[in-house]
């Protein structure tokens, strides 16, 4: 109906609004086509209505819809050149701006690429990684177990991934493959399930995006095109995406979905993205534009389903991202939800990747119920950091933190990115106000701030304008900020393991990084776990530091509170469970002590910052 061009002199006349594509009145549709020459009758491209509400009174302007747009943090890009959104089906992009299934689209192929838009391409390549340090980063062992495991590529030429995904690699600035892409692309593109296990900052993202959507581009819509015909013109309002990836946090989906954009650059694949804390009623309306791949927190996703708004009848791929930290932060009934008690394809059927720089005991017994005959890959030390970060750690007082702070600052450079990492969501602002009159350009995210300040918050660092960000635990994971020089822990965290994560948002890909901690009495229960990683990640260590690990074994203190050193102590997150007898973990190559340590597994210390906020 929207269809139906009413911009003839009679329709203004009607004393009500004349922009294109208004609901028209039943009682008045025939009356108002007749009078206008540009009714149905004449429509030029009247056999391309096949969906509810697709418009077709769009210009040349909008000729290219841009491809893995979508929406970027709740809001609308890129609605046709207009300003218009389509509310069509389920994302044929055509040159005329029609973006919908038509009974044709069936015939297209998915494989070749679109004509490029200069503009898109600017927007989403104009800021890619470049200045990649390989030199230490090809060193790093690989460990794959598993029955027929595929070998791995020296170069994304070594594998056929068509024509889009090499060209939008070129665009990527991508020269050659990091060390968990070599050999998890070729795992992927043999239709193998995945446990993979890799430092931060690795590459995981790409690793499971490229094959995904090169089988895609290559296999087409299938049976989710059918499905969308079956349900009629209202099937619109229900999508069946073909690959979902599930993340902890909403930084972690937004980050990926941008990938997702880059990679799905010229095709007819459209990614979305849906999480908590921004309008549900915004979202709905960008998946009705269209849902190839879905980039979703658990909690949001369950509501979409709940809605009737997203079906995971041909879901063929399954990505868990972060693993760990989404049963960490409570989602196992959600993900169980999702995967085993609704329509989603079983495993055998759909192909299930789980990335996380951890794999402890319990997400590796998780797998036994979503993987099939998986492989499981072991890049690096699993749990352990980057050589490429150089690591200090000071003592410091409490009184003495600010002034500290603010030497680090001047030192390093105004113009270098700064990851300034706080325990509470009170002291981040603090600290921020604090630097703010000293003269800094700061901002700051935690769990509080609205989802539009933490996107602004994030675009204002990245970019550069506020080159200090002041965050909590909410960015500490998973969040790919490129070019962090220096990440500083003003407040050091309880947990080992979320240390490590922290300290990971610099020396990413191969990049080199400094982060510089603050020390004091406060800290004395990572005192054991602190002086292991130092060691294995050959870095200085302070000899007061060893002078109190020693005090602290010969007390019979060990690690206490919340350190969840056993993730780290006896390796198992780098190794396949199913190597071990009776899964045990007592047995190890890692490098790592072994001594047993006391403490309970108390709550992780993530203090809610943006934990519920899925």
């Amino acid at each position: 109906f929207s269809g139906l061009d009413l911009n003839s002199s009679d329709s203004q006349s009607e004393g009500s609004s004349t922009s294109k594509g208004r609901y028209i009145p039943p009682h008045l549709r025939n009356r108002e086509a007749s009078k206008d020459s540009g009714g149905w009758s004449s429509r030029r491209d009247k056999d391309a209505y096949s969906s509810f509400g697709a418009r077709s009174d769009r210009d040349a302007k909008s000729s290219f819809f841009d491809r893995g747009t979508g929406s970027r943090g709740g809001r609308y890009e890129e609605r046709g050149r207009g300003g218009d959104y389509d509310r069509s089906g389920f994302g044929r992009f055509e040159r005329g701006g029609n973006s919908r299934w038509c009974d044709k689209s069936d015939e297209d192929d998915w494989s070749k690429p679109l004509p490029p838009s200069e503009r898109l391409e600017q927007e989403l390549f104009s800021g890619s990684n470049t200045g990649i340090n390989f030199e230490k980063y090809d060193d790093i062992p690989v460990e794959a177990t598993g029955s027929n495991c595929p070998p791995h590529i020296e170069s994304f030429s070594d594998v056929d991934m068509g024509e889009i995904i090499m060209g939008n690699i070129e665009l990527t600035r991508y020269t050659r493959p990091t060390p968990v892409q070599k050999h998890a692309i070729p795992i992927i593109k043999e239709k193998r399930d995945l446990m993979a296990c890799a430092q931060t900052g690795s590459g995981k993202t790409a690793a499971f995006l490229l094959p995904i959507l090169s089988q895609i581009y290559a296999d087409g819509p299938g049976d989710a095109l059918r499905a969308m015909k079956e349900n009629g013109r209202y099937g619109r309002r229900k999508q069946y995406p073909i690959s979902l990836v599930l993340a902890p946090t909403r930084e972690l989906a937004v980050q990926i979905y941008e990938e997702a954009r880059k990679f799905a650059y010229r095709s007819r694949v459209r990614p979305c993205v849906v999480y908590g804390g921004a309008d549900i009623g915004q979202q709905i309306r960008d998946l009705e534009r269209g849902c190839h791949l879905l980039v979703a927190t658990p909690g949001r996703l369950v509501d979409m389903m709940e809605r009737g708004k997203i079906g995971l009848d041909f879901c063929k791929y399954l990505v868990l991202d972060e693993a760990d930290r989404m049963l960490d932060m409570g989602f196992e009934p959600q993900i169980r939800r999702i995967v085993e008690q609704d329509t989603m394809p079983p495993k055998g059927v759909r192909h299930t990747m789980m990335f996380s720089a951890t794999f402890p005991k319990e997400i590796q017994m998780l797998a036994r119920d979503f993987l099939d005959e998986y492989i499981f890959l072991a890049v690096g030390r699993v749990g352990s950091t980057s050589e490429n970060i150089t690591q200090k750690v000071v003592w410091v007082e409490e009184p003495d933190k600010r002034s500290f702070l603010l030497d680090l600052l001047n030192a390093t450079g105004k113009d270098s990115l700064t990851l300034v990492f706080v325990e509470t969501k009170k002291g981040a602002d603090a600290l921020e106000d604090f630097l703010y009159h000293e003269g800094y350009a700061c901002t700051s995210i935690h769990g509080d701030r609205s989802q539009r300040d933490r996107e602004e918050a994030l675009h204002q660092f990245r970019s550069g304008k506020s080159p200090i960000l002041v965050a909590t635990a909410v960015a500490a994971r998973g969040l790919d900020i490129s070019n962090v020089k220096h990440v500083i822990n003003f407040d050091l965290p309880s947990d080992i393991e979320e240390y490590v994560h922290r300290i990971g948002r610099t020396g990413r890909v191969g990049n080199l990084g400094l982060a510089t901690s603050f020390f004091n009495e406060r800290n004395i229960n990572i005192t054991k776990d602190l002086l292991d990683l130092l060691v294995e990640a050959k870095q200085e260590v302070p000899s007061w530091l060893e002078n109190m690990a020693y005090e602290q074994h010969h007390k019979g203190g060990g690690s206490r509170g919340r350190s969840k050193s056993s993730r780290f102590s006896g390796g198992f997150g780098a190794r396949d469970y199913r190597t071990s007898s009776g899964f045990g973990s007592s047995s190890s190559s890692s490098s790592r002590s072994t001594s047993s340590r006391s403490g309970g597994s108390s709550s992780r210390g993530f203090g809610g910052e943006g934990a519920g906020q899925v």
